[in-house]
């Protein structure tokens, strides 16, 4: 089982989005790196990437979704930074931060989704989850805080850009 580590202000960016998308969906892409030790798996955070909801207006209060050409763009971004999409990031408008039916549909294993829920504009909750491969359900994934994890600094660069 992995840790997502994940800086404070990387948590507040993606609190922010979710708040700033209310009542819709924001969503975006988790960049970093996987350090294994141990056959413990720190799955590290270094960027994040907004994308826009690549559903319809009338459907982004519910679902998220990024197109086939962002993953695409951002495998390449990935590779060109010898980085991992680690995964994708996005907000539960009024529900709990869990994955839905729909989520669990979508999703792939190896990455991470992170979900913070959003209740009447206000952010309350952030969790991630992996899927698996062999059950096809979600296992929560422990997001701890960079300085929790003993990162150091210069382990997580580019704090955040945008």
């Amino acid at each position: 089982m992995s840790v997502l580590v994940l800086s404070s202000s990387h948590a507040r960016q993606i609190e922010r989005e979710g708040t700033e998308a209310y009542p819709n969906e924001c969503c975006g892409i988790l960049y970093g790196r996987d350090v294994t030790e141990n056959g413990s798996t720190r799955r590290i955070v270094q960027r994040l990437e907004p994308v826009a909801n690549d559903f319809a207006s009338d459907e982004q209060f519910h679902r998220f979704s990024i197109s086939p050409k962002q993953l695409m763009q951002a495998e390449k971004s990935a590779a060109a930074e010898h980085r991992l999409v680690l995964g994708f990031y996005h907000s539960h408008p009024d529900p709990p931060a869990r994955p839905s039916e729909y989520d669990r549909e979508h999703a792939w294993p190896f990455y991470s989704y992170v979900i913070v829920a959003i209740a009447k504009g206000e952010p309350t909750d952030m969790t991630s989850w992996q899927l698996s491969e062999q059950t096809e359900t979600f296992s929560r994934e422990d997001i701890v805080e960079e300085e929790q994890a003993g990162i150091a600094k210069s382990d997580v660069p580019n704090q955040e850009r945008r």
